[in-house]
């Protein structure tokens, strides 16, 4: 059975289910979305590592990183398996000194570690075909997904000094999800 590469394109809030995250996988070599259900940790844990933001302590998925790299262990890959009653299951595929081993994980978890070890993504045509949406049925390329909130109007009255002071403010209170609007608000600047 043939692997398909998958690609993040988008972490927004769940429209279905109150205080959840929607994360969008992309068919690389296609027009299909894989949106997938997650928890506001594993949400904040992979926009994180996507955003290139440093914690002022390690996060869980940071230290299983450093405790695999401590071992030589290197995570392969990620693969998306399954789908039952809408629920993905998904494994880390690891080796060391060529042995290779599969280690079942939440899907959640799987890509967060995916993005700090930077390897690839993969699923299965039956998932894609079962749980995929056609990106035309998703949204237009021109939409996106922003988080809104009421923090958006007070960020527009900051000078781009202030901005960056606050930013490091939310991150050394560990407030990533804050952090990552401060953020957008200084790239919808530089744009």
């Amino acid at each position: 059975m043939d692997k398909i590469k998958l690609d993040i394109i988008g972490l927004s809030y769940s429209q279905t289910q109150s205080g959840a995250y929607a994360l969008v996988l992309a068919e690389a070599a296609g027009k299909r979305r894989l949106p997938i259900i997650i928890g506001g940790f594993e949400a904040q844990a992979i926009a994180i590592e996507l955003e290139k933001m440093t914690p002022t302590r390690p996060l869980t998925h940071d230290l299983f990183k450093s405790f695999a790299q401590s071992f030589s262990i290197k995570l392969k890959e990620v693969v998306i398996y399954n789908l039952q009653e809408g629920i993905f299951f998904a494994k880390l595929v690891c080796e060391k000194d060529g042995v290779f081993s599969d280690i079942d994980a939440r899907t959640s978890d799987a890509i967060a570690l995916a993005v700090r070890f930077e390897c690839p993504i993969y699923t299965f045509e039956s998932i894609l075909s079962s749980a995929g949406i056609l990106s035309d049925e998703f949204m237009d390329d021109d939409d996106e997904v922003e988080i809104a909130d009421s923090d958006e109007n007070e960020f527009t009255k900051m000078t781009k000094e202030e901005l960056e002071e606050q930013i490091q403010i939310a991150v050394d209170n560990e407030d990533y999800e804050l952090a990552s609007k401060i953020r957008d608000e200084i790239t919808k600047r530089d744009a």
